[in-house]
């Protein structure tokens, strides 16, 4: 009886598992042998029907990922899947992440009697040449900003989830590199999670969810979302490796002190149970902000409050109104923001932030002004329709820029006494620690206690998600534009609205409005 040929898949399953050899570790000079998981990412890899262009493997920090994509790696050099004449790289942010899946795979090579005849390991250029078929491999890095050499037909992405935002040139010079194979081509990115949705690796793992193109392969191990940090089960479920490359009594160890502090609580989310969520710590975690994203009433009637953060003139100028609804006797205030950019220049002012500007344009997100630098009369316009169309009592803005738009204020029919005097309708707002610390302060409150309804807004979560706050020795805090991971002013302008509603009495109101809704007309 003849025997039966192997799939594609199970080719690279039976190299790895004959020629390889487990280069360092407990298991040291023994043949590897792939768990489950591994087995299952690469059969749905090389024996998927329609072809595989893109395939991602996510899974906690220390689950055998150096290992998986360096015996993939020598199936392209010396083994099944090795191609004539080609080329295939591995990319890391690092020199020192490079060289780190390089050494592996040359230890391999070496310890191999096998693939150290087939294979010649070169580690000045962090090479290795295939002689069957005369691949080349090589190990580069962001920092080298060596990806626009050659066309590799294999490229193997170790860590992209640590790039922040969505666009990333070194990636995009590697996908742009592989066209000359004509749908044999592969990319496959090996990494834990991207800290937050608006990151790179975030948004393939999404399309891929989304468009279920069949010629992406996705694997994710992750953590049930907000679950308990002691659940031994959720370590499990991301970490396939668990008790095996990765020990128990380690991640045990790091639960028990993300358990009783907050401050470690999102560095174990993300390396240990694989979830999205900002390891710099914003103002609120992403889980509690998310909670918040009750669609926004229109206003109606209802007092509105807002804060203004005016930009350079180049940047994101923002503005936030809130007002309070209320319902079965809470208080939950309804926030709508507006931001402005230049017009001129967008899309690459999109790709320099890392931040979709282009798309949330085109989505209605986010305003343009004409020309080159922020128009501050088309913001005045704006201003004075708001005022028209909502009941809006007071709006905090940064006295920094203040003196640019005044005088357009009273152009577009603003009073003296609305911008200036006891009466004025704008207020000065300071920046440090005695205005913002009973600002955000509120702010945490209203989120905490889901006395926020955001609806969701993308640019308003980026700000509150970029958030940095700095704290003095009396605890007392403000927002930190220097420390936060990418534009804030849109939470800024938050907290500021927040310390003008502060002034509105909300549950006095309520019951006046309450009696008289309800009141018992009197027929003398």
């Amino acid at each position: 009886m003849a025997k039966k040929k192997l799939t594609r898949g199970e080719s690279v399953i039976s190299f790895i598992e004959r020629y390889c050899i487990v280069p360092e570790g407990t298991l040291l000079g023994k043949p590897v042998k792939l768990l489950q998981f591994q087995k299952r990412f690469i059969l749905d890899v090389y024996d998927n029907s329609q072809g595989t262009s893109r395939a991602y493997l996510s899974i906690a920090r220390k689950n055998g990922k150096t290992a998986i994509i360096a015996c993939l790696l020598l199936a392209h050099i010396v083994g099944p899947e090795a191609y004539k004449n080609s080329r295939i790289i591995s990319g890391a942010r690092s020199r020192k992440q490079a060289a780190e899946v390089f050494n592996y795979a040359s230890k391999m090579v070496w310890m191999s009697p096998v693939l150290s005849k087939l294979a010649k390991c070169v580690p000045s250029s962090k090479t290795i040449l295939g002689y069957a078929k005369n691949v080349e491999y090589q190990a580069i890095s962001a920092e080298a900003a060596t990806a626009h050499g050659g066309s590799p037909i294999l490229a193997i992405l170790d860590e992209v989830g640590q790039v922040k935002g969505p666009t990333d040139s070194f990636v995009e010079a590697i996908e742009t590199s592989q066209g000359a194979y004509e749908g044999k081509a592969l990319l496959i990115a090996i990494s834990t999670q991207a800290a937050t949705d608006n990151d790179l690796f975030s948004r393939w793992i999404d399309d891929a969810e989304k468009s279920r193109d069949p010629r992406i392969v996705s694997h994710v191990y992750t953590a049930s979302k907000d679950c308990n940090l002691l659940d031994e089960k959720e370590w499990a479920a991301a970490n396939p490796a668990l008790g095996i490359f990765k020990a128990v009594s380690d991640v045990r160890d790091f639960a028990a002190r993300a358990s009783r502090a907050p401050d470690v609580e999102n560095s174990f989310r993300w390396l240990h149970l694989n979830q999205r969520i900002d390891a710099s710590a914003p103002l609120v975690s992403p889980a509690i902000w998310r909670a918040c994203n009750a669609p926004v009433d229109d206003f109606g009637d209802a007092p509105v409050f807002g804060g203004l953060d005016l930009s350079e003139v180049s940047d994101l100028t923002s503005l936030v109104l809130m007002a309070p609804k209320f319902a079965d006797g809470e208080t939950v205030w309804h926030v709508k923001p507006t931001f402005w950019l230049p017009g001129d220049g967008l899309f690459d002012r999109a790709k320099a932030d890392r931040v979709p500007y282009d798309v949330w344009h085109k989505q209605g997100f986010l305003e343009t002004t004409p020309g080159p630098t922020i128009d501050y009369e088309y913001v005045a316009v704006k201003l004075k329709g708001f005022f028209d169309e909502y009941n809006i009592k007071k709006i905090a803005f940064d006295r920094w820029r203040w003196r640019h738009l005044k005088p357009w204020l009273s152009k577009v029919g603003f009073e003296d006494d609305q911008l200036e005097g006891d009466a004025a309708v704008f207020e000065p707002f300071g920046q440090g620690y005695a205005s913002m610390t009973p600002a955000l302060h509120d702010l945490v409150g209203h989120i905490l206690n889901k006395r926020i309804a955001h609806g969701d807004h993308p640019l308003l979560t980026s700000c509150m998600l970029n958030t940095a706050v700095k704290m003095d020795p009396s605890g007392n805090k403000k927002l930190d534009k220097s420390k936060a991971r990418g534009r804030i002013d849109g939470a800024v302008a938050l907290a500021m609205a927040t310390a003008m509603a502060g002034t509105y009495e909300g549950l006095a109101t309520a019951d006046i409005d309450d009696f008289v809704n309800n009141m018992i007309t009197i027929t003398w």
